[in-house]
């Protein structure tokens, strides 16, 4: 591979929640701002299980970077390694859920994001969308996104193991992005006596709550929301905790009936990176915390019914692979021919000027035209000539014949 790419991957697979929320780069404008500094093109995907940076530049060059943005841990790779990582990526095999679809949208965003900052060369847009369109051509092509969990489905089974069932369980789900979405469609499949959904933006909490037949509640209920419920999951892309000791030990304390020996527990889990719960909210009386790195088990479950699917498209991602790279090498050469025909361009405009010029003082056009056909083919073969011969004089003809049957494009 003639490309210069480089990837710096941090994801669940090696590490927890809590150190990839540490990672993050909370401020994408600044991200953008330093690295296009550095790399031609740069690319930076974050979701709750991952963040990936990918570059058009060298892998030291990013390992460098890194280290001067105080972020350590990542893995980092380069040339074909960065394709295979981006199409296992898109065909979810290196999710937490195995095949789960979100990561496609995901990448798509990372993109329109890198576009919109200014950081998306024509290298990194093929790149992304290559692997995007191989992600998509895998699961056409194998099961193993067919009946796939998601990160929110299952922290439903979860809250299901743990309790041992949610039948007539009130539960809030707090986010009214995709995930909120997610959680709230497997919800609907059990029987719940309520679903209440609530979200910054209310028109959003209000589209999932009608969706799944529940109740959209303004967040600045959230607390007395989460009074009545069972069970919360939490899955908003806040860039703080929305859910924070002191109110919640407040809540808690309503919910001690006279009667009782504590509080009536709740069960809480927290899928959004960074947390939606502070961690403290633990040590309250009656209340169970769970977070992303509590679905690992599930994880597990889900990779081995799936082994079979996931081999398939590792065979599929892995026999493309020569295509993947044939597309980022022949998109890395636009720049370079585009500079070749600037270049040609310049020197034809030369010539011209010089044949109208003489044609003007009274030169023969037919001489003047066979002089500037003449003088064009020089200079545009001059470089190509002193390759040639420099090849034949380091004993490499092959390469010197290579040359010229490309230029003139005899075999």
């Amino acid at each position: 591979m003639n490309t210069n790419l480089a990837v710096a991957s941090f994801g669940l697979s090696h590490h927890s929640a809590a150190e990839i929320a540490e990672i993050r780069f909370g401020d994408e404008d600044a991200f953008y701002e330093a690295a296009k500094s550095v790399f031609p093109g740069v690319c930076l995907l974050q979701t709750c299980g991952r963040v990936e940076i990918l570059v058009h530049g060298r892998a030291s060059d990013l390992s460098a970077f890194l280290a001067e943005k105080s972020r350590s841990g990542f893995s980092v790779s380069e040339g074909e390694e960065v394709l295979l990582h981006l199409g296992r990526l898109a065909a979810g095999t290196e999710s937490l859920i195995v095949g789960e679809d979100q990561i496609l949208g995901q990448m798509r965003s990372a993109l329109l994001s890198a576009e919109k900052h200014g950081g998306a060369d024509e290298v990194i847009s093929a790149c992304m969308n290559a692997a995007v369109n191989l992600g998509s051509y895998v699961r056409q092509n194998t099961a193993i996104s067919r009946g796939a969990v998601s990160m929110g489905s299952a922290a439903v089974t979860l809250a299901e193991e743990v309790l041992g069932g949610l039948s007539g369980k009130n539960i809030l789900v707090a986010g009214g992005g995709e995930m909120g979405r997610l959680v709230a469609k497997a919800l609907s499949e059990k029987d719940l006596r309520a679903i209440y959904v609530t979200n910054r933006t209310y028109e959003n909490a209000v589209k999932i709550a009608e969706d799944v037949g529940g109740r959209a509640m303004h967040l600045d209920q959230l607390y007395p929301c989460i009074g009545l419920s069972d069970v919360v999951i939490s899955c908003t892309a806040a860039p703080h905790e929305i859910i924070r000791a002191g109110p919640l030990s407040e809540v808690m304390k309503d919910r001690l009936w006279p009667l009782d020996a504590g509080p009536r527990p709740i069960l809480i889990i927290d899928i959004a990176n960074p947390p939606d719960v502070e961690a403290s909210c633990k040590n309250i009386p009656g209340v169970t915390l769970c977070g992303i790195d509590d679905l690992k088990g599930i994880s597990d479950a889900n990779m081995k019914s799936r082994l079979h699917e996931a081999e398939q498209a590792e065979k599929i991602i892995s026999d493309y692979l020569p295509e993947l790279v044939k597309i980022v090498n022949r998109t890395a050469a636009g720049d370079a021919l585009a500079e070749l025909y600037t270049w040609a361009e310049e020197i034809r405009r030369r010539e011209v000027c010089r044949a109208q010029k003489r044609i003007a003082g009274g030169a023969d056009v037919s001489s003047v035209i066979e002089d500037l056909t003449s003088s064009i083919t020089k200079k545009l073969l001059e470089d190509a000539a002193r390759a040639v011969r420099k090849s034949a004089e380091n004993a490499e003809p092959k390469l010197a014949e290579n040359i010229i049957s490309s230029i003139t494009g005899r075999t």
